[in-house]
């Protein structure tokens, strides 16, 4: 066995190289598990394992996979079979944003944004729910967005992505509520992450304010799945948009976000 789990849990954490991913891994390092840490670069998930396990203690294995892959969640699952690894926290973040006019977009990497966003973390998480069943107890956080709550006009597939992540995590957690496994879905508003450059989103409205610390996010993301909360939505603004959105028209809203996504 690679760990030694009667020492401690282990929390597999996907998109784990950088942004909102790392700064999940190292608050769960500072909460005492072991890690697992997911994404498409092995040399740089050495790197980050090496900071954590200098920085925390904690052991922390790498394995390099590609999520928006229909095979990238089994070979996941293989390699921590192999390792005799058991998952007791699944952090679902690999994600990442397509922005333009959906009729100008490109379909390839819309088809490739859907896939991880969706199918990777579906996947992965069916996979690994069996065993924390069998066992009676796990944790699952799926990192969805403000977004999941409101249209987003030029970004519409991405939005709809986030949306996806929402409904799906909120059905879970009540599936399994007395089961022994939660689900929480956090939602960050947007953060101070490559996230941006990725999608080309420096230049718009929406990014020209303060951007939320990943290490705030991921602090109380964590909280709340440990609480086994279902919905996390970090800081007062976000959670102020939210309400918004709710009480808003929703012409007004789809406006508002299409203003937003504009350059500014």
């Amino acid at each position: 066995m690679f760990f030694d789990a009667a020492e401690r849990k282990t929390a597999l954490v996907t998109g784990a190289s950088s942004g909102i991913g790392f700064a999940l891994a190292r608050e769960l390092a500072h909460d005492g598990f072991n890690l697992v840490l997911v994404a498409r670069h092995e040399d740089v998930l050495l790197l980050r394992a090496a900071e954590l396990t200098t920085s925390t203690g904690v052991e922390a294995m790498v394995i390099p996979a590609d999520l928006s892959l229909p095979t990238g969640p089994i070979e996941v699952c293989r390699e921590l079979e192999y390792h005799g690894v058991r998952v007791d926290a699944l952090v679902n973040n690999a994600g990442f944003g397509v922005h333009g006019y959906f009729a100008a977009t490109d379909w390839q990497r819309e088809l490739e944004m859907m896939s991880l966003n969706m199918l990777g973390l579906t996947r992965l998480t069916k996979l690994l729910l069996g065993p924390m069943l069998s066992r009676g107890s796990g944790r699952i956080l799926n990192v969805a967005s403000t977004a999941a709550f409101e249209p987003g006009p030029l970004m519409a597939v991405y939005y709809a992505t986030k949306a996806y992540i929402l409904s799906f995590s909120e059905a879970l957690h009540e599936e399994l509520r007395g089961s022994g496994v939660t689900v929480t879905v956090l939602c960050p508003g947007p953060t101070r992450t490559k996230f941006q450059e990725r999608a080309n989103l420096h230049h718009l409205r929406l990014m020209r304010g303060h951007l939320a610390d990943p290490a705030v996010v991921a602090r109380v993301g964590v909280a709340g799945m440990l609480a086994g909360k279902a919905v996390v939505v970090p800081l007062f603004r976000n959670k102020l948009g939210v309400f918004l959105t709710r009480v808003l028209p929703r012409r007004m809203v789809r406006r508002l976000v299409h203003w937003l996504g504009e350059e500014g």
